[in-house]
């Protein structure tokens, strides 16, 4: 969804995957240093992962906005600094005996036995929920409210929001923070449904990445990220399970799923063929019936 949104607003949003580490380790932290009832606590962590998340997003925001600086290149270095600097921080504030932060508190968890045993004891957890219910606030966001339609519109034409009076800058800032905290709130989802606590990474977890595929896939749209991402999801669970019991290689799924991604992002290349040849067949026509060849 924090891809799709920034798509569907004219902006390319790459730095999913460090907003989403951000937002991750927020809510984790907050998991871990305060001790308040379940129905406190576990919001609270969700709501600082997407104020980091956010914040995080609205630095390029700001750079595009203010010095033009084209989000592409500013989302991509935020992804490295922010590896690094969650890295720091948990080596330095949150370090259990192994390379990971500590656990954090029952309170704060996503996790959800009922749920996990409806699914034949899965990994299944409250963090589902909260994804479909941002599906829902962003469908009604940019649809439904007129602040919605001003993010769509300077994203479709910039010079006609500014003559129309509308603060671009002031809502590509907005585009970037919104997507920046769903990031966020998928990382506290993570954080707080599968691990409870926060590993230090060499690399990066790959979650933003795939979300840009998933919302090229369910073309940017509340409905199509949801299916798109159950058919990533099956795609990805399966390959694991097709490597462990039929010994075919995890490659195989990730070469479908390029293979996948290829057809969507041609499907505008041969939209465009199909017209040319229209159009050619049209003017031979034309000219045959007038006598002429040309």
């Amino acid at each position: 969804m924090a891809v799709a949104f920034a798509f569907r607003t004219g902006l390319f949003n790459i730095g999913a995957e460090g907003q989403f580490m951000v937002g991750q380790l927020a809510a984790v932290s907050v998991g871990i240093m305060f001790q308040l009832p379940w129905y406190l606590h576990m919001p609270l962590a969700i709501l600082a992962a997407a104020v980091a998340g956010g914040l995080w997003g609205l630095v390029p925001g700001y750079l595009k906005a203010r010095r033009g600086v084209h989000e592409v290149v500013t989302t991509i270095m935020m992804n490295w600094i922010g590896l690094i600097l969650v890295n720091h921080l948990i080596r330095t504030y949150f370090k259990a005996q192994a390379e990971r932060s500590e656990t954090i508190r029952d309170t704060a968890s996503l996790s959800s036995a009922w749920l996990s045993e409806l699914f034949g004891g899965s990994r299944i957890h409250l963090g589902i929920v909260v994804a479909l219910l941002a599906a829902i606030v962003i469908y009604v966001l940019l649809w439904k409210t007129k602040k919605g339609f001003e993010l769509r519109t300077v994203g479709l034409n910039r010079s006609g929001a500014e003559y129309a009076g509308m603060n671009v800058n002031k809502n590509v800032m907005m585009s970037m923070m919104i997507s920046g905290a769903l990031a966020g709130i998928g990382g506290a989802s993570e954080g707080l449904g599968v691990y409870g606590y926060m590993t230090l990474s060499s690399s990066f977890p790959g979650f933003g990445y795939d979300g840009i595929a998933v919302a090229l896939i369910g073309a940017n749209t509340s409905i199509g990220v949801i299916l798109g991402a159950i058919l990533f999801g099956g795609l990805t669970f399966g390959a694991q399970n097709m490597q462990m019991a039929a010994d075919v290689p995890y490659e195989v799924i990730r070469i479908i799923i390029a293979l996948i991604i290829f057809f969507i992002a041609s499907s505008l290349l041969v939209s465009s063929f199909v017209s040319r040849c229209k159009k050619w067949l049209t003017i031979r026509k034309g000219g045959n019936g007038n006598g002429s060849d040309e």
